[in-house]
Formats: C-alpha cells, structure tokens, sequence
C-alpha cells in the first residue's frame, strides 16, 4: 500500500490511471470502516481510503484534540485489506490557508437532527468531503449507513454539484449486542458499555411498533425517548423520517428511517434502523 501525504503526489499517483473507489475516514478504524472497503474493493480495482481528521466538522469543546489517533494499526490494517493507496494529509496540507470558501448543504437536510445538535457539523463534512473528491477524483466513494443524514447529504453534493462519483452506502457493522460499530465507542466504560446497546433495541421496538400499524409519530418517539431516560441515557432526539429525504412521513410513506442520537455518560451514540411498513 502507497502511503500519500501530499496533494502533488496524490495526483501522480492518479494519473497512472484505473478506476478508483474511495473510503473516506477520520482513522481509528474498527470492523465497520474495513467492511467499507471490502465494498469499495467490489466496485473498483483499486481502492483509496483517506485518513484526516477534520477540524471543520468539529465544535468548540468536542473532542477534536483527544479523537484517538491511531495511525501505525490503521495502515496496517488498510494494507491487509487490500488498499491501494492511503492519502493521509496533515492539516496544513487540506488547508494552507483558512478554509473561507465552504460547502454549505441546503437547510432542509441539515437544519434537523444532527444539524440540530452539531450546528455547521454538515458544512464541514460536505467541505473535506469535496476537497478529498478533487484531489483524489474517483468514480466511487464509499460511506457508512450509520451516519445516515451524512450519506444523504453527500449524495445531494454530488448530485447539485454534477460530479462524476457513484455513492455507494453499506450497511452499519454491529457488535454482537447490536451496538453500532463506531470510533468513539472506545470512550465508553466497561459498565457504559454494557449498556450502550439499548439504543439500538429502542429503535427496533419503535420499528416494531410501525411495521404493525402504529400511526401516532408523536406518541412513539416520545415513549423512545422516555424509555432512554430509564435506562440512563441522556436522549437528543428520536425521529421516524422518511428515508428519501428525511422530512416528517405521511401515513402512506412506506419507506422510512428511524433516526436516534442520545448520550451516555460523556459518549454521544447515533444509531438507525431502516423500516419498510
């Protein structure tokens, strides 16, 4: 694996041609993000994966300085699953100069959820993401499911933007309790742990609930969030969206996506559940 640290070199390296899908991350790598390649691997003969971690996405007092940084296991870990190359960046690099020029996704997807509760969270996604995009050009590019208004809003990028790039979505990797795979769970204590993965059972019963008719919205999401609160999660929002679009659904909306983000101790989990009704 070709281990690329500047813009100039990423570009030779490109030039030598072939179809190329992309694995964007932040490092710290677990079983979801190699899943991402194993895909990406199906769709291109070489894949790129990127590591950086980007300050824009992050706001002030969020965990920008102490995110783990585990770069050594993480190109091992790229290399054994077949990368071709990594572009690994350093900061300086993506941004000589104050990012002042930014992608600022449309309202209708980012004022809500996480756009709620991480306020300019998705400018700074749809940023870096563009950036990585010119830099690295490839036909695909490859996301997680589990930040699921993220995957929509890069597909809308895209789209607007009439870039050349297939996005292609896998599905969220999860531990054997059904915790959602993520980097962050490494925050979580043993006993935290232990807990974490009644998120994901709450989406599921709410799932349960709309696969047998229920219509009420409201009154679900509110029991969601209540049945957090008992079990010692501190909840910032359950909704029942549709999948298109992520607006609120009609009753006869069929494909629909339950969203949930809650903390527990000082880890903040997101978590969604697809539901087709």
């Amino acid at each position: 694996m070709d281990i690329i640290e500047t813009i100039p070199e990423m570009h030779r390296w490109r030039r030598a041609g072939g179809r190329v899908a992309c694995v964007p991350t932040m490092g710290n790598l677990h079983a979801g993000h190699l899943d991402l390649v194993r895909i990406a691997r199906e769709h291109a003969p070489q894949v790129v994966a990127t590591l950086f971690v980007n300050r824009l996405q992050f706001l002030p007092g969020e965990d920008f300085e102490r995110y783990p940084r585990t770069f050594e296991a993480d190109c091992a870990a790229l290399s054994k699953a077949g990368v071709a190359a990594l572009f690994a960046p350093q900061e300086q690099t993506l941004y000589p100069e104050p990012q002042t020029l930014k992608v600022v996704p449309p309202a209708e997807l980012t004022n809500q959820l996480e756009g709620v509760f991480r306020p300019g969270f998705f400018t700074g996604v749809a940023t870096v993401v563009a950036k990585l995009f010119n830099i690295i050009a490839p036909e695909i590019a490859v996301f997680g499911k589990k930040d699921y208004q993220q995957c929509l809003v890069i597909r809308h990028m895209v789209r607007q933007l009439a870039l050349p790039i297939d996005i292609v979505t896998g599905e969220t990797v999860r531990a054997s309790d059904g915790l959602a795979l993520s980097s962050r769970n490494g925050y979580l204590s043993s006993e935290e742990r232990g807990r974490a993965a009644h998120l994901h059972r709450t989406l599921q019963r709410l799932g349960e609930a709309l696969r047998a008719g229920e219509q009420d919205l409201a009154r679900l999401e509110a029991q969601a969030q209540d049945d957090l609160r008992q079990a010692g999660f501190q909840p910032d929002y359950v909704a029942v969206r549709k999948q298109s679009d992520l607006q609120s659904p009609s009753a006869q909306d069929p494909a629909l996506v339950i969203l949930g983000a809650a903390r527990i101790g000082n880890t903040r989990l997101i978590d969604n559940l697809e539901v087709e009704r």
